[in-house]
C-alpha cells in the first residue's frame, strides 16, 4: 500500500473528528469516561502526525517519510498514553527520572525534546529528496518578483529589505 498526502488530509480529519467525540464526552451525564484521556493522546499524537504529513506531502507522495511520520505518531501516542498508565506517585517520595517525577519527565522528555530533536534530523535527512528543486526555487523567486514589482535579483540576494515597497513599510513597524 503506498502511503501518500491523503494519508495526512484522512489522519488529521479523523484526529479532529476523535478530538471531537473526546471533547463532548466530558458532557456525558456522571463525567467523562475512562476512556476519553486515551483517545485525547491517540486524537492528538494523529493530529501532529496528520498535520506533519500534510506540510510534507508534495505533489501527493510523501517521498518516503511515511515512516519516519509513523514514528513519530507512535513516539507521541506512546509517550501521552504511557504517563495516563502509570500510577500516581507518592508524593512524599516520588520516583524521579533526571530530575522530574515519573509523568512529568515523560512529558517533557520522551513527548517534547526527543520530537525536538527527531524532527530537525528527519528534515535533513530528507531535504534532498523532498527540498525544493533549483526549478522550484527559481520559480518562487519569479513570483517573488512579480508581486514585489522588483527584478528577483532581490530575492536571489536574499534582502527582503531590498524590494520594492519594502522601504515604504519600514515606518509601519
Amino acid at each position: 500500500m503506498k502511503v501518500n498526502g491523503r494519508w495526512g488530509l484522512g489522519a488529521t480529519a479523523l484526529s479532529v473528528g476523535a478530538l471531537t467525540v473526546a471533547y463532548a464526552a466530558a458532557f456525558l451525564p456522571g463525567g467523562a469516561p475512562e476512556w476519553t484521556p486515551f483517545l485525547f493522546a491517540a486524537a492528538t499524537a494523529g493530529l501532529t502526525a496528520g498535520l506533519m504529513a500534510l506540510g510534507a506531502s508534495r505533489r501527493g507522495s510523501l517521498q518516503g517519510l511515511g515512516i519516519p511520520l509513523a514514528a513519530i505518531f507512535l513516539l507521541l501516542a506512546g509517550g501521552f498514553t504511557l504517563v495516563l498508565a502509570l500510577p500516581a506517585e507518592d508524593p512524599g517520595d516520588p520516583v524521579l527520572w533526571l530530575g522530574l517525577p515519573r509523568r512529568a519527565a515523560l512529558v517533557v522528555y520522551g513527548v517534547g525534546i526527543v520530537p525536538i530533536l527527531f524532527v530537525p534530523l528527519l528534515y535533513a535527512w530528507s531535504f534532498g529528496r523532498v527540498g525544493l528543486s533549483e526549478g522550484e526555487v527559481e520559480r518562487v523567486r519569479r513570483a517573488a518578483a512579480g508581486s514585489s514589482g522588483g527584478t528577483g535579483e532581490e530575492v536571489r540576494a536574499g534582502d527582503p529589505q531590498a524590494r520594492k515597497g519594502d522601504r515604504s513599510r519600514e515606518g509601519d513597524r
